[in-house]
């Protein structure tokens, strides 16, 4: 029977063996160390009874790490699942080790045209920069019944700009 111990000599084991890199080892590592608080006694001798009660651990550690983010919390369970998986795997009998076939993962740039038409980060950049290089005033209002209005203007604006914009807000007061 394997204890939880063992998941931080196996991961030591392959990381020297190029099996992880040293970001994934220590992302893997401090996952590792927040879930070992939680375990129970039986569960730090065996690393399968962690892996059938790794909802409930989980719950335990969502709850003492209320400063965390849901989604690290995800991925740090993700991760002590793989290890185990991998232990199982690979660490169980050391001579596998020679045959774990690394996953080697494509490089993404940085934007792809999925993030552009999602986020229309070009109107982003646009307007950023656009506001750097043209000083704005904005006033923020609030109305009746809870309505906001924004009105953003040029620094430098002139009298006949002025009376157009004044212009068309008188246009679109209701009258009543």
């Amino acid at each position: 029977m394997s204890g939880f111990k063992d998941l931080y000599n196996f991961l030591e084991f392959a990381k020297n063996n190029r099996k992880y890199p040293e970001s994934t080892a220590n992302n893997i590592k401090s996952a590792l160390k927040i879930f070992e608080k939680e375990l129970t006694e039986n569960e730090l001798n065996s690393i399968n009874l962690v892996e059938d009660t790794i909802e409930e651990i989980f719950l335990n550690v969502v709850s003492d790490n209320k400063e965390k983010n849901i989604g690290s919390l995800n991925a740090y369970k993700a991760r002590v699942l793989k290890i185990i998986k991998d232990y199982k795997k690979y660490g169980v009998d050391p001579s596998k080790i020679q045959g774990w076939q690394i996953k080697t993962r494509k490089s993404t740039p940085l934007l792809n045209q999925k993030d552009k038409k999602d986020k229309n980060i070009d109107n982003q950049h646009f307007e950023l920069s656009n506001a750097i290089n043209n000083p704005v005033h904005k006033i923020d209002l609030s109305l009746k019944n809870g309505k906001r209005a924004t009105i953003t203007l040029p620094d430098n604006i002139d009298l006949h700009e002025a009376q157009t914009i004044k212009a068309v807000v008188d246009a679109l007061v209701k009258k009543q």
